[in-house]
């Protein structure tokens, strides 16, 4: 598997994908070809019981590189088959038949924000904020994924301000209290091989939107 943005580590039954597009983990074509093609891998080895994605430096995803959106239509077609690939990234996630823990070792802005909640787990780095802020470019996506944890007056909250929400105050109040933190640096879960993955069932309805 050829990877430049993303490093895929196996061991014990467990998969840590780790996403290392430096400075910010900015998210392009490259990564999200990637990250599709690593997670469908994923569900396919009998020798991984569960994933875990997580970034390095202190980013965990600024979301989409604005850089490459100034050259991205060059034909008919070229912007459909981009959001096509888009929402295919993050299906790549929330359909793998492995569960999969967001390790978040930081902020996680837009798209990134959006990569944490396609997992089924999120643990949270103590310096961890989320945003999405793209009133200030002037585009949104994502939206189901967010409705789907926070609700939607806090989507749109979300959306409309821009401001970042800290880890503690990422889940509305009856849902949870935040999201864990990741205190130690050795959060990896114990060894699974002796466990069974369950695989996952989404009902039809669940087709377009993340669980």
């Amino acid at each position: 598997m050829d990877l430049t943005q993303f490093r895929l580590d196996v061991a014990d039954g467990i998969a840590t994908v780790t996403f290392d597009r430096p400075p910010v983990n900015a998210q392009n074509r490259r990564t999200r070809e990637e990250l599709i093609m690593v997670f469908d891998a994923i569900s396919d080895r009998d020798d991984i019981r569960v994933a875990i994605l997580t970034a390095t430096g202190n980013m965990f995803s600024a979301g989409a590189d604005l850089k490459e959106r100034v050259d991205l239509v060059h034909e008919p077609g070229d912007y459909v088959r981009h959001n096509r690939l888009v929402r295919e990234f993050f299906y790549a996630v929330t359909d793998c038949t492995k569960p999969v823990i967001a390790a978040v070792n930081g902020p996680a802005i837009g798209a990134g924000f959006v990569l944490m909640l396609a997992c089924d787990i999120m643990i949270a780095s103590d310096n961890a904020y989320f945003s999405m802020p793209e009133i200030n470019v002037g585009l949104a996506g994502g939206a189901r994924f967010l409705m789907e944890h926070v609700g939607r007056s806090r989507t749109r909250a979300m959306y409309l301000t821009g401001r970042r929400v800290p880890r503690c105050g990422a889940l509305p109040a009856g849902r949870d209290r935040g999201l864990p933190a990741a205190r130690q640096s050795s959060w990896r879960p114990r060894s699974t091989s002796r466990a069974r993955s369950p695989r996952k069932v989404r009902s039809p309805s669940a087709t377009s939107s993340a669980r």
